[in-house]
């Protein structure tokens, strides 16, 4: 199904590129590109260098290293649209990881046709960006340098087709998707079930955007089916010209066994308030909480399971529009001793991770 995806994908896009692109005056074609590196010191000193595996960006100890790094080619007319990102980073190896060949470096591949001339109906095939959550794995589009727990352990990209409406006001966006799996482009081995996801996104005013995300599917070969059910929820409030606050609720369920009815249940809340002093500064605080006790995302081998609360403070610095500059540090507290500390267990690790971005 993926070939399919991709091929129907490539072929709606280069077929339409004479056929419309006098559609507008504007170039129809862009090319942009984005480069984050940062360096992270974890105080447990890691000895593989490596920062706890439910962590997938910014995951390297006392190195310098290049989190993300892509080169984007976009095609835009009044019908048609499509977009194609090659990547490289720890963050692509981390996420991409289970993803054959070439696969491995492609951040973003789809193409996308208007279905109706008058209304925002589009058809989009290929890979895509998540439709779950408010972060992305691109640092300027969020409001602190690392990604809270709730983006690191669900989907940051997916592979299938979507259609989606946006109203003429813009105040509202409904999608529906088929997709190969849980952040996957390549569907598991064995598994012969599309998985499916909606969104509905409500922008009341300006300064409100309300959105409910959710998926349904199974990330296992038929053989061993386990149906899970994800819920994702958040509000991101402008309360003032200088004040910001996203709040965001997250809930899963997956069957304990095939066919039971049985449900093993993770979730995890998050806040962040944002203040932004003058244009070029800015100052995010988080709280979040993430328990999965039952180990369906993140197994510990522990009784109690992942159980762990975070908090963390970033200074940005943006000297130009396309420039940032930011500092953060991080704790994230467990009650169990999941953590690793001189080679012994540990409830607690804290980091200090910096990084400079550019865009153009």
């Amino acid at each position: 199904m993926k070939t399919f995806f991709t091929g129907l994908a490539l072929s709606l896009s280069f077929a339409s590129l004479a056929q419309d692109s006098t559609a507008t005056d504007t170039p129809p074609l862009t090319i942009t590109g984005y480069v984050e590196g940062y360096y992270s010191y974890d105080i447990n000193k890691p000895a593989d260098n490596n920062r706890p595996g439910f962590l997938y960006s910014h995951n390297r100890h006392n190195e310098f290293n290049v989190n993300l790094a892509f080169l984007k080619a976009s095609y835009n007319t009044e019908r048609v649209r499509a977009n194609l990102a090659v990547a490289a980073g720890t963050y692509m190896n981390a996420n991409y990881s289970g993803e054959p060949g070439v696969l491995k470096n492609l951040y973003e591949a789809n193409a996308g046709y208007k279905l109706a001339a008058e209304k925002n109906l589009w058809l989009d095939i290929g890979i895509l960006p998540s439709h779950i959550g408010f972060e992305s794995a691109v640092g300027r589009d969020n409001w602190t340098l690392t990604r809270s727990l709730v983006a690191e352990n669900s989907p940051y990209f997916e592979s299938g087709a979507r259609l989606s409406y946006t109203s003429d006001n813009g105040k509202l966006a409904v999608s529906a998707l088929a997709l190969n799996g849980w952040q996957r482009i390549t569907r598991v081995s064995g598994n012969s079930l599309m998985s499916w996801g909606t969104q509905l996104t409500l922008k009341p005013s300006a300064k409100v955007t309300l959105n409910y995300s959710s998926f349904l599917g199974s990330d296992k070969p038929d053989s061993a089916r386990l149906w899970r059910f994800y819920h994702n929820l958040y509000a991101v409030f402008q309360v003032s010209g200088k004040i910001g606050l996203t709040a965001g609720f997250d809930i899963g369920t997956e069957q304990v066994s095939k066919g039971s009815s049985d449900q093993n249940t993770w979730y995890s809340p998050v806040l962040i308030l944002r203040y932004t002093p003058a244009s070029k500064w800015a100052i995010a605080l988080r709280g979040e909480y993430y328990d999965d006790q039952d180990g369906v995302i993140i197994a510990t081998g522990t009784p109690d399971g992942f159980q762990t609360a975070g908090m963390s403070l970033n200074l940005d610095y943006l000297p130009l529009p396309n420039v940032e500059f930011r500092l953060e540090g991080r704790s994230l507290i467990s009650g169990n001793g999941i953590f690793i500390k001189n080679g012994n267990p540990a409830s607690s690790a804290t980091a200090i991770t910096c990084s400079a971005a550019v865009s153009f």
